[in-house]
């Protein structure tokens, strides 16, 4: 078992490089000699350095109540870290990696919604992990000065708990002007002589209607049971507040792991015997939350944000990852019971997604963010009257065309693999084209013949070291070309992250655990 010791950030620089093989990167310059990424030591000094502190820990909510300051922590540090855990074990078979794993999640579990008492803007305190800033609507209401609610100003545009709204006498009696300011987006909204009078032609839900979804995505409706002439909010300065949802993606990305020690130790007598009453709690766990989303599910393997949900694109298409995101987790179920609806689901997400795929010349597969034949892809037009609009919150908005980017590419590639693995969706040539598409399109060389990679599974705008960084979160692809590991390796080998440099982004460093778990696992 390794020392659990915290360990000294000296550690942190280890030795030796392995050469990579059978790939046209086979030459790597001095710079590889630091770090060796497919070490079990350069994983477990991350871990107990993670340990220590940061973004991402796992007794930390996922809203942003949590010492972060911002929600989805859970979901895209902390997850990393429990599958890197996973992945780990599933390496070395070292039952250490199994232990560290439960003390984890046995912490996320404390910080589901149902076990703090908080709820979702519906009202609902369930078995799943809210978030809020700075993904959700945000909320303002116009009070008068009687503290009884006039006008809820809403806002769709990320970051809305970043606004200011500053309300100013008009230039005419019982009216009002609104300026809104998103320091974080740098953007300024302004709506002058407003008035709260349905009849006039400058009434505020009608006004705020006619221009979005602007530049904040800005909606308003009226809270007066009565609406009359002649009422005016107090004057003053306020922010926004945005609503809690649970993410479908949120929910996968967290569970998902969870989901694979239970399939892993079901499968396992000899693990049954250890770890039997923990894969059997995680068991109802994770079914629980995966059942959240079942109002979401649509029968054709996607998913949709339902209609006044408080998100930019109530009543669309979910993007493509944050359906197969939850997806991950279906197919560990399905493996892991005999509950007919999780193959069943699988199968269509995974008919749905083979559906989104193209290819290439190079017989490898394109796809895109959004699902083709959405109404995002399409793009949807106001129709006059918020309830026969395709969304309250985005009256209008699209097309949205842009081919699927690397990191949440992984999600798709690492539901898609595991679909297969478990006979329920894709095929072998399936596979092998999303590996080309990988050492086709995504990794490439410069100039120089250094390894670089692509923003997009297209082959587009070459990326920054932070796309690199995700690049071996492809690794189940690894089976259908070897190349992706050495390739992934080479980008790892020339851009050397580390914790201390690399982990100072807002959501920590529990990503470069799993990605270091991937180098290990395929090596």
């Amino acid at each position: 078992m390794p020392d659990i010791r915290p360990s000294r950030r000296a550690v942190l620089r280890l030795a030796a490089a392995g050469a990579v093989a059978a790939t046209s990167l086979t030459t790597l310059p001095a710079y590889a000699d630091e770090i060796d990424y497919t070490a079990r030591k350069t994983f477990d000094d991350w871990d107990r350095l993670f340990q220590q502190g940061g973004p991402g820990q796992p007794d930390q909510p996922n809203d942003n109540s949590n010492r972060d300051g911002r929600s989805g922590m859970l979901a895209w540090s902390q997850s990393y870290v429990m599958l890197g855990l996973v992945r780990m074990y599933e390496k070395y078979r070292d039952t250490y990696y199994l232990d560290r794993l439960i003390d984890n999640v046995d912490q996320v579990l404390s910080v589901r919604d149902n076990k703090r008492g908080v709820k979702d803007y519906r009202g609902r305190s369930l078995p799943a992990w809210r978030a809020d800033h700075p993904y959700t609507t945000g909320y303002a209401t116009l009070a008068d000065g009687n503290g009884q609610p006039l006008l809820d100003l809403r806002e769709a545009l990320s970051y809305a708990e970043d606004t200011t709204i500053t309300v100013t006498a008009g230039t005419r009696p019982d009216t009002f002007t609104v300026q809104l300011v998103n320091t974080f987006v740098n953007r300024t909204v302004t709506h002058t002589d407003l008035s709260l009078d349905p009849a006039s032609p400058d009434y505020a839900v009608s006004r705020i209607y006619a221009a979005a979804p602007g530049s904040l995505q800005l909606t308003a409706v009226d809270r007066r049971a009565v609406p009359r002439a002649g009422d005016v909010p107090q004057l003053g300065s306020s922010t926004m507040h945005c609503e809690p949802v649970i993410f479908a993606v949120h929910t996968g990305m967290i569970t998902y792991p969870i989901a694979i020690f239970v399939r892993i130790v079901l499968s396992s007598p000899a693990l049954r015997r250890r770890y039997l009453r923990k894969a059997l709690e995680y068991l109802v766990a994770c079914r629980e939350a995966v059942a959240v989303h079942d109002w979401e599910y649509r029968d054709g393997g996607y998913l949709i944000w339902p209609k006044t949900q408080p998100l930019a694109y109530d009543g669309c298409e979910q993007p493509l990852n944050q359906s197969v995101g939850l997806g991950q987790t279906l197919v560990e179920l399905a493996l892991a019971t005999r509950d007919r609806e999780y193959p069943r689901k699988v199968a269509a997400m995974g008919r749905m997604l083979a559906g989104q795929f193209t290819v290439d010349a190079g017989d490898a597969y394109l796809w895109h963010y959004w699902p083709t034949g959405g109404r995002i892809y399409d793009g949807f037009v106001k129709t006059g009257d918020p309830d026969t609009d395709v969304s309250v919150f985005t009256p209008s908005g699209g097309p949205a065309r842009q081919f699927e980017d690397v990191s949440h590419g992984a999600i798709d590639v690492e539901f898609a693999v595991r679909a297969f693995r478990a006979r329920l969706a894709f095929t072998a040539q399936d596979m092998a084209r999303i590996a080309r598409t990988f050492t086709q399109n995504v990794v490439t060389t410069d100039a120089d013949g250094l390894p670089v990679i692509h923003t997009t599974v297209a082959g587009t705008t070459v990326g920054a070291p932070s796309v690199a960084q995700q690049a071996p979160r492809w690794m189940q692809a690894n089976a259908w070309d070897p190349r992706v590991h050495a390739q992934c390796l080479a980008l790892y080998n020339r851009y050397q992250p580390t914790p201390e440099r690399d982990g100072q982004q807002a959501i920590g460093f529990g990503w470069l655990l799993a990605n270091v778990a991937y180098l290990n696992w395929a090596r």
